[in-house]
């Protein structure tokens, strides 16, 4: 690791001295040309460099490239991965422009599209193609199911320093809560379709945290829709989709960029991103991304610092074996959140934050009183090319976690809203995951017909180990007033109030096993009709409780294409699984093994990538139900209650998304979304019958970024932003014994400006423009920031 760092640090410096000397630029000429498939199709994202020089760049979408460097004679190499690379002996003249004839790669597109991506012409915010989303190179058009792609260039944009606010930007999702930091589930909670899920994939397999993710190494997020057990599991994804994170990966030529961000609330934070060769012929490349992070909070106390790197390996062995290798290590330290959670007891007596006359610029908690997360996620990739359309990859990753330090909430407990409990626990907790994966996938036709199919085998191991100490009560505290206690809180006296608890700590440990396999075929009934058919099979064991259970996954998807490539019209039905363990019950009449819970998606919608790629549209409808959902009730037996575990529960969820990314002008771009839901408990525990469930969110919600850069003239590279975050109110307590608690409806504006050119990026975003105050929650009720002002430079090499 130490000298793979400090190899790319050589090479980023090496790219900062300019050949020659200053005033030479008249000496210099240009070679351009184009790169074809096989197919005699445009070859996007191609290396093409100068051998032994840091002069290089990847053809755009048309296949093209231009490179300009020093006179003289030079071979030119063209390189992606999976192809055995070309070279062509070049002469560039002073002042001269030479156009070389195409040159033609030994691969097709459908070749290339099984270890790349491609972009929409004409629009840099909208991904083509990914081949996670199915598991196999399919592009949007022919994918009857929906996801939305947050793009690095967008974020780069928006000066996001937030893997939260980068999620901003996807139709229907929204943050439940912030990253506790606590053992196995301390990743912040968002809802999508009316169910909580969190970020656990990282390029397609498990990539789990405790915390929070830090975006510096990200390419782009997916946002994968709908229950998706049948190419995800159960295990580590939720009924309402999945969120995949996609990395960056080494390029061919020297490059990189540092970048600097400060702002209010003491933002201060430093990445780098440095990538190229590392051998002369290109075979071994590497990347390093680093963040350093550091943010005081909006209250009177917290903060939340962090450190990041992220190095990356590839290696071309030859023309049919690619190996990749992936780390991201993480060192994170900081404060809780402020989450004020209500009484779960008694009737409510304020229904809304402003009820609670609550001062949120308090945070309850002192400086000292932290925790840390740190996380090491590694994978490993090794693509191979079997022959014909026949790819084989396996893939590998090891995910470890820990939580190190105090858990600390403030809760209501009293007959009043006045007074707060405060808790900590002392966590010592350790998680670790290890994920393979091995597919197969080919592209053939059998009787005419075409076939894309991937076969596929999951291993997913999980263990968990705690040492955690009980939740202490410290004391009690005024939240109306200013009460002497408040700031009494600190590391020894909560040490000392977990010490006097006279309650054992937590000493467990959990392995979970998970072994499935799964298959999924794309059909080309004709040329614009395409069906999908995929079913999984998971086996899920518990090893410490010897509990088994196996849950059989179909799912189904109709594609029609009115315009090839440009409008389809799709539907589906997809499945979803979650693994029920057994439960213990009062009578024994009453007892008996729990099925699996399921839910069945049925979803129609149209997509659109229209004008040149300038419009691209996704409009649906979905209906999600689920059943063999637990509830409880309670049955009197000689005259004594007992409360019986059920499993006839079900609820629904419907509604429709709309998301939008157009670019209707040169240098203009539109992304846009919305999305209504309606959720309902139908058959449940007699409390919440018949009520929104509290992880559903909003019924609507919004998003709106439009950007503007000046693509030429001597202007070129400078541009604003603006757009917002609207949602509605959001019933984040509904029970019939507390009543509801409503966080009201909010609007939220964000703007930019900026200058991008080839040497350096200057930018400057205020989030919050109008200082709104609004809030989030589940269950509980947490604070936003205020209005926040930050400022970027970045240099590029």
């Amino acid at each position: 690791m130490k000298l793979f760092f400090q190899l790319l640090l050589v090479a980023s410096i090496l790219s900062f001295q300019v050949p020659g000397s200053f005033g030479q630029s008249h000496s210099q000429g240009v070679v351009k040309g184009k790169i074809l498939t096989s197919d005699r199709r445009p070859a996007e994202n191609v290396s093409v460099s100068l051998k032994g020089t840091r002069y290089g760049v990847a053809t755009n979408e048309d296949g093209e490239f231009s490179i300009k460097a020093p006179a003289g004679n030079y071979i030119l190499v063209v390189s992606h991965i999976g192809i055995k690379n070309v070279e062509r002996n070049i002469t560039i003249t002073a002042s001269e422009s030479l156009t070389i004839p195409a040159i033609s790669i030994g691969s097709s597109i459908s070749e290339l599209d099984v270890v790349s991506i491609t972009r929409n012409k004409g629009n840099r915010l909208v991904v083509k193609k990914t081949p996670y989303v199915a598991k196999m190179p399919l592009s949007g058009m022919e994918n009857p199911q929906v996801y939305s792609t947050v793009t690095k260039e967008l974020l780069a944009q928006q000066i996001n320093t937030s893997f939260s606010d980068a999620l901003r930007n996807s139709p229907g999702l929204d943050k439940l809560w912030s990253s506790t930091g606590r053992a196995n589930d301390g990743a912040a909670y968002y809802s999508l379709r009316g169910f909580s899920i969190q970020p656990t994939l990282i390029n397609g397999i498990a990539g789990i945290s405790n915390g929070d993710l830090d975006p510096a190494n990200m390419e782009r997020i997916e946002v994968i829709k709908g229950p998706s057990g049948t190419l995800f599991g159960g295990a580590l994804i939720n009924f309402g989709g999945l969120i995949n994170v996609v990395t960056k990966r080494p390029l061919d030529t020297v490059g990189g960029q540092v970048g600097y961000s400060g702002g209010n609330f003491g933002l201060s934070r430093l990445t780098a991103d440095v990538y190229g060769p590392l051998s002369a012929d290109s075979n071994l490349t590497g990347r390093v991304n680093v963040a350093y992070h550091h943010q005081n909070s909006f209250q009177d106390a917290g903060f939340r610092k962090s450190f990041f790197v992220a190095p990356s390996l590839r290696y071309r062995a030859s023309e049919k074996l690619t190996f990749d290798l992936d780390a991201e290590f993480y060192q994170f330290e900081g404060t809780n959140q402020l989450m004020v959670f209500l009484n779960r007891s008694r009737q409510l007596i304020a229904r809304t934050p402003s009820e609670l006359n609550f001062d949120f610029h308090r945070s309850y908690t002192n400086n000292d009183v932290t925790y840390k997360n740190p996380t090491a996620n590694i994978r490993g990739l090794a693509t191979y090319k079997i022959g014909g359309n026949w790819t084989s990859q396996t893939s590998f990753s090891s995910s470890n976690r820990k939580t190190d330090g105090f858990n600390q909430y403030v809760m209501y407990l009293d007959k009043a809203d006045t007074l707060l409990n405060r808790y900590a626990s002392l966590l010592n907790s350790t998680s670790r995951a290890i994920n393979a994966q091995q597919n197969f996938t080919g592209d053939f036709k059998i009787a005419g017909l075409r076939n894309r199919l991937v076969v596929g085998l999951d291993f997913l191991n999980q263990i968990t180990e705690n040492n955690n100490s009980p939740y202490a009560l410290f004391d009690q505290v005024s939240s109306v007033r200013n009460d002497p206690r408040y700031s009494k809180i600190n590391k020894t006296a909560l040490l000392n109030a977990i010490a006097a608890d006279p309650r054992a700590y937590t000493i467990n440990r959990t392995v979970n096993n998970v072994y499935s396999a799964y298959a999924s075929d794309v059909l080309n009934l004709t040329d614009q009709l395409l069906a999908m058919l995929s079913v999984r099979v998971d086996r899920f064991e518990d090893r410490t409780t010897d509990f088994k259970q196996t849950s059989v996954s179909p799912k189904f998807g109709v594609v029609y294409q009115v315009v090839k490539d440009q409008v389809s019209l799709f539907g589906n039905y997809m499945n979803g699984f979650r693994n029920v363990a057994p439960v213990t019950q009062p009578l024994p009449e009453y007892s008996g093994s729990m099925k699996p819970q399921h839910a069945n998606q049925i979803e129609g919608g149209v997509k659109l990538d229209v004008f040149d790629g300038r419009l691209n549209l996704t409009a649906s409808y979905y209906n999600i139900s689920v059943d063999n959902m637990l509830r409880t009730e309670s049955i009197v037996r000689d005259g004594k209650p007992y409360n019986i575990t059920f499993q006839d529960g079900t609820q629904r969820s419907e509604g429709f998304d709309v998301d939008l990314v157009a670019s209707p002008l040169s240098g203009l771009n539109i992304v846009a979304g919305y999305s209504h839901n309606e959720s309902k408990l139908n058959n449940a525990t007699s409390f919440v019958q018949g009520r929104r469930p509290v992880t559903a969110g909003p019924k609507d919600l919004a998003n709106l970024w439009v950007s503007y850069t000046q693509p030429r003239g001597p202007l070129k590279g400078l541009g604003a932003g603006f757009g917002g975050n609207y949602a509605a109110r959001n019933i984040i307590t509904s029970d019939s014994r507390t009543g509801d608690f409503v966080l009201p409806a909010y609007t939220v504006l964000n703007t930019t400006v900026f200058y991008d050119t080839r040497k350096f990026r200057l930018g400057v975003k205020v989030d919050n423009l109008t200082d709104k105050d609004y809030f989030k929650g589940w269950t509980t009720v947490e604070p936003q920031q205020p209005r926040s002002v930050v400022a970027n430079l970045t240099l590029k090499f």
